[in-house]
């Protein structure tokens, strides 16, 4: 039997699932849209199918959904839009707080 997958919750995200979180935290955002966003925040590209296998994930774990298409978004009905969960917010934060956490680590370095 091959290995089950660490559950994303109460672990280090990796990059790609944390600016992926990042991407819809603030707004429900379309897979495009959210490729788009990581790569602006300088998260590293992604092609369609890492994308969606990406996308996949967090729906899996709960820590995104799919939401229902924002006011005035142009109809397309091949899009789907993804809002965060408080699951998800919480994942993020407390990525986020590591990830501080470590900062703090590196800057008292002398």
């Amino acid at each position: 039997m091959p290995p089950s997958k660490q559950p994303l919750t109460g672990a280090a995200l990796k990059p790609h699932y944390f600016h992926a979180l990042l991407a819809v935290a603030a707004e429900p955002a379309h897979g495009y849209a959210i490729k788009q966003d990581i790569e602006a925040r300088g998260g590293g590209r992604l092609d369609p199918g890492s994308l969606y296998r990406l996308i996949a994930r967090l729906l899996d774990e709960g820590l995104i959904r799919e939401v229902d298409d924002p006011p005035g978004a142009p109809v397309d009905s091949r899009r789907r839009y993804y809002g965060i969960t408080p699951v998800g917010t919480r994942t993020l934060k407390a990525e986020a707080s590591r990830m501080a956490a470590l900062v703090k680590t590196v800057r008292a370095l002398r």
